[in-house]
Formats: structure tokens, sequence, C-alpha cells
């Protein structure tokens, strides 16, 4: 899909989004995300992913308990 394509669907002006590809694209943990060798890659990847937000979710619930309970 070419930039300027995304930067219409996206309605953001074509050099902005260049600036951040620019920026953003050299970065390793984006590089990391944006280059799949394989549907299993993909697969590990996303599950990762669903792991960590999981455990953040915990987190939070434990952190909203914490402050229902919590006296002020």
């Amino acid at each position: 899909m070419a930039k300027a394509q995304v930067a219409r669907e996206i309605d953001v002006n074509e050099n902005t989004l260049h600036g951040w590809v620019k920026k953003y694209g050299q970065q390793p943990e984006i590089k990391a995300v944006q280059k799949f060798s394989s549907s299993a890659a993909e697969l590990k990847a996303l599950q990762k992913q669903i792991r960590d937000l999981e455990e953040e979710d915990e987190i939070l619930k434990k952190a909203m308990h914490y402050f229902v309970k919590s006296p002020r």
C-alpha cells in the first residue's frame, strides 16, 4: 500500500506520515513488528502480545480493587 493512500485513509498529510515512518521505522521494536517471515512467526508474535495484554489487564484489575477498598 502506498504512503499516499495510507495518509488519505488515516486523514493525515503525506509528509507527516513520511516523517513518522522515517523517525520510527528504524526503531528495533517497530522493525520487529513490521516483518514476519512466516505465518507461524506472526502467530507467535500475536500470542505474545495477547499474553502481555492479559498480564496488563490483571495488574489493572488488582489496582482497581485496591483503590476501591482503600478509604480516602
